[in-house]
């Protein structure tokens, strides 16, 4: 198989990362739950870290349900994914200094973080709607954050996700 090849089996046999961004709805709903609780900014912050732990339960769960084997191994580029995915947690060191330097951006952050860090799946499922949306998030995300509270960003990511799985819902209807 050529790299495109890869690429095209990878995005169809992953369904693009379906589950894994439906999960993250659902994140984002606890997230604006969390941001809502009338407790001290730095708890709800630790919260928000929380929120994230079921991530991959919830995209397991997901992938069940819409049939993607998550931890497939057919594909040499699945490895591709998980670098992917690992990079993340680089990321969220920055995460981690604005909970202390500047704790009520930390969610504006937080989100931006998450959407950049989607921009690499853009090459690897060959998909416009990871490309749009992690260039859409970080930003929307920034603006929001400076003129909204945490609760806004967080609504305002239940929103973009949701949008965001529409679009490789479509996508990934086209690979079949």
């Amino acid at each position: 198989m050529t790299l495109d090849e890869l690429r095209f089996d990878i995005a169809k046999e992953q369904k693009s990362g379906i589950p894994f961004i439906a999960a993250s709805i659902v994140l984002w709903g606890m997230i604006t739950i969390v941001t809502l609780l009338n407790i001290p900014v730095k708890q709800q912050n630790i919260l928000v870290f929380c929120c994230s732990c079921p991530l991959m339960p919830l995209a397991m769960i997901i992938g069940k349900i819409v049939k993607v084997d998550l931890f497939s191994k057919n594909n040499p580029l699945s490895k591709a994914g998980l670098l992917f995915t690992m990079n993340q947690m680089l990321y969220i060191l920055i995460v981690m200094w604005v909970f202390n330097a500047v704790p009520e951006k930390m969610v504006m952050v937080f989100a931006m973080v998450f959407g950049a860090h989607l921009l690499p799946y853009s090459w690897l499922y060959i998909s416009n709607a990871y490309k749009i949306f992690s260039i859409i998030i970080p930003i929307i995300s920034l603006i929001s954050g400076v003129l909204f509270n945490a609760t806004v960003v967080a609504s305002i990511m239940c929103i973009c996700e949701l949008c965001f799985l529409i679009m490789l819902i479509i996508e990934v209807r086209k690979y079949n």
